[in-house]
């Protein structure tokens, strides 16, 4: 392939991600935020982009990074790493460096990465070339999610002691750690404190961090290249092994297969594994029993839903980090009206710290009421989709695990649309954790379930009567 049209490719790529971020988001947060992102350069499984300011590259990191990545997911079908760098307007914008990995040499790969390049020679010591295994397929860690900047009470202190514990001990005291909570409430930022505090302490131990999706990603690809031996070298030479959101591995047997002999592996090496996940290890959907039991053996801690107290916190540290003076009748507000998670309450106060400073009008009230008014009503509702797919199942007299399954027949899989439907219409999740509350479901499942359900309330008089009835009941 040319280097001109691999360039095109991964521009053309790039298109079809900022277009659809442009439908989801609408006109006005992208011209802000996304218009002025540019690509710089990327392989088959890293990007980088480039804004203008910090400020920038810090709202786009944490609001939009993740989605960003998901989409570009369902462009190329592997997981790929999304790096933000701050590129100022009086630097020229290097010409893009997109490579095609199966044409350029893993010199040129390293380089785009930063990454140090070993030169080639047969005697070189087996530790260095691990070393550097582990610098490649790690991901990047936020520099931000520290045990300092971590806000603790009641609901996560459990959480909290035991990553410090494993951070701090020279030897491993349970096997695994298993993180597990909802959406945004701090797993991430668990995970992120502890590798920080094991690498300042230990920079000889060799911490791998990724996601399940990149663990699953690594696996493939050795498959395909049919070199397995060397993915299990990586993998279980390690001192500290991290797998975030591991419900991603469910359904997906020789994954699990690979990802069960690694933990067994490492914990038979005495080497820590830490685990988190949205659900506890029992509760895991598609995963095997003999997996489930494994990862239940060490310690298991939750993270609660957010009390007032911990938001009203968490809300006062923000604040003090973004060193900017917001009332205090406005954090408590917004403290007592956001509880869906900690990632949405941030993201509210990053809205209204941006509008200030881009409008230049003072936080107030008033202003947080007006920019927030989207998130505001969504979380006044305070339906979940627990509850929707509850009622729905009790309205159509089907049972709930029927929202999770795969039958396809019309008298599970109408209600189950109504029920999709109705989470996108009533609570403020995102297509893709909707989709994952229903089995697993990829977004356009959801999308097509939308589609439908208001196709049918358009031409069907009772049946929008019924979709009516079942959305006030939910609301009151």
């Amino acid at each position: 392939m040319a280097q001109s049209e691999v360039v095109l490719s991964f521009q053309e790529q790039w298109d079809r991600v900022l277009g659809k971020l442009r439908t989801e988001v609408g006109e006005a947060a992208y011209r802000s935020w996304l218009k002025p992102l540019s690509l710089l350069s990327g392989d088959e499984s890293f990007i980088r982009m480039a804004v203008p300011t910090r400020f920038m590259r810090d709202w786009v990191a944490s609001n939009y990074q993740d989605r960003i990545q998901a989409l570009w997911l369902e462009e190329i079908g592997t997981p790929i790493d999304v790096e933000i760098v701050v590129l100022s307007p009086s630097r020229p914008v290097p010409k893009p460096a997109l490579v095609d990995v199966k044409d350029e040499p893993e010199v040129l790969r390293a380089q785009e990465r930063d990454v140090p390049v070993l030169p080639v020679a047969t005697d070189l010591p087996v530790e260095a070339v691990q070393e550097s295994d582990v610098q490649q397929i790690t991901g990047s860690l936020d520099p931000r999610f520290t045990f300092e900047n971590f806000v603790v009470g009641k609901p996560n202190e459990l959480a909290y002691a035991a990553a410090q514990r494993v951070a701090d001990a020279e030897a491993v005291p349970f096997n695994p750690l298993f993180l597990y909570g909802g959406v945004g409430l701090g797993k991430t930022h668990l995970m992120h404190a502890i590798a920080h505090q094991i690498r300042k302490a230990h920079p000889e131990k060799k911490v791998i961090y990724l996601s399940a999706e990149k663990f699953m990603y690594q696996f493939v690809r050795a498959l395909r290249t049919k070199d397995t031996m060397s993915f299990k070298e990586q993998f279980r030479s390690v001192d500290v092994l991290m797998i975030d959101d591991v419900q991603f591995i469910g359904g997906r047997e020789a994954t699990q297969e690979e990802f069960f002999h690694t933990f067994n592996a490492l914990v038979d090496q005495n080497r820590q594994v830490i685990i988190s996940a949205d659900k506890s290890p029992s509760d895991l959907e598609g995963v095997e029993e003999r997996m489930k039991s494994r990862l239940g053996w060490g310690l298991v801690a939750d993270i609660h839903p957010t009390t007032y107290e911990l938001r009203l916190g968490i809300l006062e540290s923000k604040a003090e980090q973004l060193d900017v003076e917001i009332p205090q009748k406005v954090i408590e507000f917004l403290a007592h009206k956001i509880t869906s998670n900690i990632r949405e309450l941030e993201g509210a106060l990053n809205r209204i710290v941006a509008h200030a400073t881009l409008v230049g009008r003072s936080v107030t009230l008033e202003t947080t009421q007006e920019v927030l008014h989207d998130l505001l009503r969504a979380n006044d509702r305070r339906v979940t989709i627990e509850e929707i797919q509850k009622k729905v199942a009790e309205h159509f007299n089907v049972r709930v695990s029927d929202m999770h399954s795969a039958r396809r027949a019309r008298a599970v899989a109408r209600p189950r649309q109504i029920a999709m439907y109705l989470s996108k219409q009533l609570t403020s999740r995102s297509l893709p954790e909707i989709g994952r509350k229903f089995g697993g479901r990829d977004h356009t499942t959801v999308m097509h379930a939308v589609k439908k359900v208001e196709e049918l309330k358009a031409t069907d008089l009772e049946f929008a009567e019924d979709i009516e009835l079942l959305s006030r009941m939910l609301e009151n």
